[in-house]
């Protein structure tokens, strides 16, 4: 299937966020990764940057969370891991490690619209809700997961969490050394604390 314009646009913005961050990626910039027309800004995102910003937020929740389910589903908790962490890890070598996570990005940038833009804190909390939302559905995914393969909702819940928080750090601290050994390491330590709470279950 062939991008719309406006495909192309969300997917070069979340591109650019997990590049520059939220602040460092303006609507003209947008345009030109994209080579799209300048004047489809405002046909396809009439709220402007705050906008196209939630659209690219939930386009990279998607990226993640599409395969992420899937590889759960059909490999298990341990094998959907080794694919969570081996997106990851393809994702920062093919980009010479200068793109982390757009949904971080908006985590952790504080947003500022475009000149003659209003209410830059409505926009920010709004995406922030978008990111957290982002977050807790890749939790969700792997409680589920977990809960799949026998453990109690609490623990699941837990490690859910923790292994999301762990890929999503251990990617920025990847860009910042220019290598993915962080990654080896928290993949090892996590596959290592997984196997150890399913094996439990099955005693």
């Amino acid at each position: 299937m062939t991008a719309t314009t406006r495909d192309k646009m969300i997917a070069g913005a979340a591109d650019l966020m997990s590049r520059r961050g939220v602040n460092a990626t303006s609507m003209r910039d947008v345009v030109r990764h994209t080579a799209t027309p300048r004047g489809s800004i405002s046909h396809h995102f009439p709220d402007g940057k705050p906008q196209l910003i939630a659209e690219a937020v939930t386009f990279a929740g998607r990226q993640v969370s599409i395969p992420l389910e899937r590889a759960m589903n059909e490999r298990g908790v341990i094998g959907g891991l080794k694919a969570f962490v081996a997106s990851w890890r393809r994702q920062l070598a093919a980009t010479g490690f200068e793109a982390g996570c757009p949904v971080l990005a908006v985590a952790v940038d504080r947003y500022v619209g475009e000149p003659g833009d209003k209410d830059d804190a409505a926009a920010q909390q709004h995406l922030l809700d978008l990111a957290d939302g982002v977050f807790a559905d890749w939790r969700q995914i792997m409680h589920a997961a977990l809960l799949r393969e026998g453990l109690a909702a609490g623990r699941a819940e837990r490690l859910a969490t923790l292994v999301v928080a762990s890929i999503e750090g251990t990617v920025a601290m990847c860009r910042a050394s220019r290598s993915a050994d962080a990654l080896d390491q928290v993949q090892e330590e996590l596959e290592t604390i997984l196997s150890a709470a399913l094996a439990h279950t099955a005693k």
